[in-house]
């Protein structure tokens, strides 16, 4: 079992080439962060998590600039999105900002996708919530023609490019990662572009379930992360019994001395159970 740590980085917190340093010098293999543009002042959308919207959410950092700056303090850990938000993300910017932080990295990127939840700020993209899940199959298929292809190009419903050069291309082959977050419904998206499905804070006791029907609908053993997991030893510990990749604790946004201190707690669930 792996264990990492997600996180939401934010102006009010510890910054990102300290936690990232952190992480590592804990021997905690990846850091995975948040990603929202904005946060809409009126919404319709209700928060997935219920009660008020936390201001994390619309503290957040840009995650590739906060992930290079992770990059070029460390040497081993992932660093990646946790979720990157593809239905509001230009594909032709996205895939040279993942293949940009894919080299800078020396080929640890990790690319975590999603449709997103919040309508108002993806219709301030331009986005239409009710075509979001098939602009962003679109928009993943593009960026990995544009990662793979020396002359890419595209002609779908909602992405449509004649023969380009985008470079650089990534360190990784044939690319970096795409780890397709959602519940059963992204379980299609999972079978046909994902590398990995990072399930968000699915109980141990209904993982298992999950991991199965997910596998048989992509027709493959999956490699399964979880995300925003607690550091309770016990639930540690059952989801230790499953066929699960990666545990990714989930670290409230602090200053850095408090990240540290919860950092160290966290590193001693892992020793437990390494």
């Amino acid at each position: 079992m792996k264990f990492g740590v997600s996180t939401f980085l934010t102006d009010q917190g510890i910054a990102p080439a300290a936690l990232g340093r952190a992480v590592e010098e804990r021997a905690l293999d990846s850091l995975l962060v948040a990603e929202h543009t904005h946060i809409p002042v009126h919404r319709r959308t209700p928060y997935p998590g219920g009660g008020d919207l936390p201001e994390v959410y619309y503290r957040t950092l840009d995650p590739f600039v906060a992930l290079a700056a992770a990059a070029a303090v460390t040497e081993r850990i992932l660093l990646g999105t946790g979720i990157a938000l593809v239905a509001q993300r230009d594909p032709l910017i996205t895939a040279k900002e993942v293949a940009s932080l894919d080299l800078v990295s020396g080929g640890r990127a990790v690319f975590g996708v999603g449709v997103g939840w919040n309508r108002e700020e993806m219709e301030n993209h331009g986005t239409d919530p009710r075509t979001r899940g098939r602009l962003v199959d679109e928009r993943l298929r593009a960026i990995r023609e544009l990662w793979t292809t020396e002359q890419a190009e595209f002609h779908g419903e909602f992405v449509d490019f004649d023969p380009v050069h985008s470079w650089p291309k990534p360190v990784q082959r044939p690319h970096p990662p795409i780890y397709v977050g959602g519940g059963e419904g992204a379980f299609a998206r999972v079978a046909a572009l994902g590398d990995a499905w990072p399930a968000n804070s699915v109980p141990p006791e209904d993982l298992g379930p999950q991991i199965d029907r997910m596998r048989t609908i992509a027709g493959r053993d999956v490699p399964v992360t979880v995300y925003a997991v607690s550091p309770d030893p016990e639930s540690v510990e059952r989801y230790t019994r499953l066929d699960v990749e990666r545990l990714l604790f989930s670290l409230p946004t602090r200053p850095e001395a408090e990240t540290l201190s919860y950092l160290d707690r966290l590193a001693a669930v892992a020793d437990r159970f390494r």
